[in-house]
């Protein structure tokens, strides 16, 4: 079954006080074409994102982000007792010996001092934490991907619509080929006897009535046309990853079409080429989305 490169997925994991979020967004590209937004703690682990992206995505214009949310108290930065307790000692000291003053307000002296309430310890990112970060990543990716295989059953669906409706067209040409030798060649026919001061040669005339239908005729693109139509449905069964391959060959069906429709000297044939041209218009439109 083929997949769309369209797609979305996010997931939430718990993690002590802290939420990670991931969301992967995908459109239709000619190649894998990823941009990320990193929250700093896994920075490190870029490369590895990109890999595990790379793998499950393949291609399209892809959007992922991971960031953390934080619970209301994790929030709040912790005082430094110990600093606070150092600081206390040393005004204690100093009014002593100088004979200033002790403050009024302790806390409001002591909260203002420098680096009480900084926080000096970097975070590190620890294997749990990642560990809940790569869950995150592939229940993000894994949603992605079956929004792409739900989106690429509808995609082949209207594929095999339209190829249906183009062999069902094709099919209705065959009366109306048979038919046009006869009227091409009673035109001519009719066209002489307008004029009757001209002798002409009846052998001659059959042979080059033969030359001209033979330049008409289209058995040979009817041919190819349905070969490339059964060759589509092939190529859809084959699995995903094969929407390049199913555009190069809705190409070569238009090929086919064109050519019918220049060789169709008939209203009727050239209506039912226009209908083709319509269907297989539409194939284009949508193979564009197909993985």
């Amino acid at each position: 079954m083929i997949q769309s490169m369209t797609g979305y997925g996010k997931a939430v994991v718990a993690f002590k006080e802290k939420k990670i979020n991931v969301e992967v967004k995908s459109l239709n590209s000619k190649s894998l074409d990823l941009s990320t937004r990193i929250a700093p703690l896994y920075r490190e682990k870029e490369m590895e994102i990109r890999q595990m992206v790379t793998k499950a995505l393949e291609r399209g214009k892809v959007d992922f982000a991971i960031w953390i949310e934080r619970e209301a108290g994790a929030e709040a930065v912790p005082i430094n007792q110990a600093l606070v307790e150092n600081y206390y000692q040393q005004i204690k000291t100093i009014a002593a010996q100088t004979g200033i003053p002790e403050p009024q307000d302790w806390f409001y002296t002591l909260l203002r001092m420098p680096d009480v309430t900084t926080k000096t310890d970097s975070e590190v990112l620890g294997d749990e934490e990642w560990a809940a970060a790569r869950q995150a990543i592939e229940a993000a990716l894994q949603q992605l991907v079956d929004f792409r295989i739900q989106e690429g059953a509808a995609l082949e669906r209207k594929f095999t619509e339209k190829i249906d409706n183009i062999e069902a067209l094709l099919a209705s040409i065959e009366p109306f080929e048979k038919a046009r030798v006869e009227k091409i060649r009673q035109r001519i026919v009719d066209g002489l006897k307008e004029i009757p001061e001209v002798e002409y040669d009846k052998n001659r005339l059959e042979q080059e009535l033969i030359y001209y239908i033979e330049k008409l005729d289209i058995s040979e693109e009817k041919q190819r046309l349905a070969n490339h139509l059964n060759y589509f449905r092939e190529t859809m069964r084959e699995g995903h990853g094969q929407g390049k391959k199913l555009g190069f060959i809705a190409q070569e069906m238009g090929r086919e079409i064109n050519t019918t429709g220049s060789k169709s000297n008939q209203a009727e044939m050239q209506n039912i080429v226009v209908k083709m041209k319509d269907e297989l218009e539409q194939i284009k439109e949508q193979v564009l989305n197909a993985l």
